[in-house]
């Protein structure tokens, strides 16, 4: 009997070894597409913009895979990268209905595949001593010889990899971009912005902007605005004249859409040609773009000489003083912006996770006109307005902080603006035909307005580096992706907008942020106290050593001097222990958090399992008993 039963086990084990091998072989042949996303953002499913590209492809398109796979089995995670942007064609394939060919490529040193990938001007990586290159990029090729590429997949740019590889598609099949009428104060193109300072780099943002759309040049003093443009940009209008005032406000009113980048303190203009305002008897400029004419006949107000500031989004920077680096500091003016300070309803920032804003004014609804305000970007309730003459003349993050008094409102950094609309020139404009204007909208307009300029200067937003020989932009925020969801929006392309802002896979330890800005606000209270004292006993040494002096006429250490001295350095030991202790206080707090996520990584897993094998383990032995209990 012992050895039927053995036998039985040893058979038993050998069919349910074979089962599950048999079982491997056909999920790895028909379930290869079934997964399921556990992610919190879904980062490994396709977004429905990018199936419904899929789905409405009308003719096939051919795309070109290049990974050197043998050449990178050295760098690991470019391996297991190339790895996922192979699975994730592969689903786009599969999707396609057919329209799509997927030819995997292994280019290696003097084949016909890397003759292909330097046709295709893909980039070619050395990897060895030898100079030999290695491929990891995209050709796709439509029914009519056209063709677009990736050069090259960089890992850190994973988050948009859904929208680099849709919008190549789509470009494929869709030749056609939306024409972007562009007016800008600023030197987005790179032009010298005045005498003094020369040509510089293509702001990297214009650089984007002409990766998905056509860009028309408009002089910022043009009488008419092109009807072949689909959206209109205006960046900076700072005293536009009442002829291209008038241009645009006809161009809104015939139906046009238009996106406008206002500033209450724009950091981001350096001409010396700025208007300028007596103040104490000094001439100061003026570097704000307001054009109330239009804003007032849109119900709008852009708040004048003030900018808004907020301790819960304040961008932590590098504190300097007298030329010596003194940590880090909240800087309350300049907001690094997250999900909460987005509106989720709207298509333009319903997928934006950061955004980096500088100085930005703040937009109001006037309730004068009957048009619907919708925020697009807010503030935290904890917000202040800053008067924009202490970002003017330098006042330091830490003078900030302490004036800080938070406000209860939270303010609108950026809107749209909709509904029915008149002419902000109910008089018209001399030398217009009466006949030839509109007086009111045709239909209800679409319009974004922006409270801020300097989102779009790179060092806010953008770090560059060079990637053998190549300029290679990494962007720490979703500057461009907002303006560029924007834009799609306004010219009435929906299916791209939903594919830029793929959740990220670092995410901010929003705990330990929290537990900073606490922390951190305690020490500048306790800093600020220091600097008082400080302050007090110099004054009442510098008045002793006026009222002490030798019989030559040099000052001398007086008993009271010396005691005044010794009770400032006991006191200015016994406040520096403390600031010591709250930066300890918090690292401890971090600590322990850090302790607890470590405990709940390692071990929940092991206790899942161990737990659930008791369970089962007990009510084996429950149904052993009940079977025994039975015979």
């Amino acid at each position: 009997m012992l050895k039927k039963r053995s036998l039985y086990s040893a058979s038993g084990l050998i069919a349910i070894m074979i089962l599950l091998v048999v079982i491997n072989l056909l999920s790895g042949m028909f379930l290869k597409s079934l997964k399921f996303d556990m992610t919190a953002d879904h980062l490994y499913t396709l977004a429905d913009g990018t199936q419904n590209i899929l789905s409405g492809l009308a003719e096939p398109i051919t795309l070109n895979f290049y990974f050197s796979e043998k050449l990178f089995n050295a760098s690991p995670r470019v391996a297991n990268y190339g790895k996922r942007v192979k699975e994730l064609l592969e689903e786009y394939a599969q999707l396609s209905n057919g329209n799509i060919q997927l030819v995997i490529k292994n280019p290696e040193p003097f084949s016909d595949e890397e003759a292909e990938a330097m046709y295709y001007r893909l980039q070619g990586i050395p990897v060895d001593t030898a100079g030999s290159l290695a491929y990891f990029g995209l050709s796709g090729v439509n029914s009519a010889g056209e063709w677009k590429g990736i050069a090259y997949f960089q890992e850190e740019q994973e988050e948009t990899l859904e929208y680099e590889l849709s919008k190549l598609i789509y470009s494929l099949t869709n030749p056609q971009r939306p024409v972007i009428g562009l007016m800008s104060k600023l030197p987005l193109d790179g032009s010298a912005a005045n005498a003094y300072v020369g040509k510089t780099p293509e702001w990297f943002i214009l650089s984007q902007l002409k990766r998905s759309f056509d860009i028309q040049h408009l002089d910022i003093n043009s009488p008419t605005i092109p009807q072949t443009i689909d959206v209109l940009m205006v960046v900076y209008p700072r005293k536009l004249e009442d002829k291209t005032l008038f241009a645009i406000d006809q161009f809104v009113l015939g139906g046009g859409r238009a996106m406008f980048f206002l500033d209450a303190f724009s950091e981001a203009d350096v001409s010396v040609d700025k208007i300028t305002t007596k103040v104490d008897n000094f001439s100061t400029p003026i570097r704000d773009a307001i054009p109330d004419k239009l804003l007032d006949a849109w119900g709008v107000e852009l708040v004048r000489g003030f900018v808004a500031g907020d301790r819960r989004a304040a961008t932590r920077i590098k504190s300097r003083i007298g030329g010596l680096e003194k940590g880090e500091v909240d800087y309350v003016a300049w907001l690094s912006l997250s999900k909460q300070n987005f509106n989720p309803g709207d298509f333009v920032t319903s997928k934006i996770q950061s955004l980096v804003m500088a100085s930005s004014g703040v937009l109001r609804q006037t309730g004068k006109v009957q048009t619907q305000f919708s925020p697009l970007i807010k503030t935290s309730e904890q917000s202040m307005a800053i008067d924009a003459a202490s970002i003017q003349f330098f006042t330091s993050p830490e003078e900030l902080l302490q004036m800080y008094i938070p406000g209860g409102q939270a303010f609108t950094l950026a809107a749209r603006v909709t509904g029915n609309i008149k002419t902000a020139f109910p008089d018209g404009l001399k030398g217009t035909a009466h006949t030839q204007r509109l007086t009111k909208s045709k239909k209800p307009v679409n319009i974004i307005i922006v409270a801020d300029t300097d989102m779009l200067r790179d060092m806010f937003w953008v770090d560059f580096k060079d990637f053998y020989g190549r300029r290679a932009a990494t962007p720490r925020a979703d500057n461009d992706i907002f303006i560029i969801n924007a834009l799609d929006n306004l010219s009435g392309s929906n299916d791209l907008i939903n594919l830029r802002s793929r959740g990220r896979s670092t995410r901010p330890f929003t705990v330990v942020a929290n537990l900073r800005a606490q922390a951190d606000q305690q020490y500048r209270i306790k800093e600020r106290v220091l600097q008082e004292k400080l302050s007090a006993t110099g004054h009442k040494l510098k008045q002793l050593q006026q009222s002490v002096t030798s019989k030559t006429g040099a000052p001398v250490m007086s008993p009271q001097q010396l005691d005044e001295i010794n009770k400032f350095r006991a006191e200015h030991i016994k406040i520096r222990k403390d600031l010591r202790n709250v930066q300890h206080a918090l690292n401890k707090d971090i600590e322990a958090l850090g302790i607890k996520l470590k405990i709940i990584n390692i071990a929940l897993i092991p206790t899942l399992i161990i737990t659930l094998a008791v369970i089962l383990g007990f009510l084996r032995m429950k149904r052993a008993a009940i079977n025994s209990h039975q015979d």
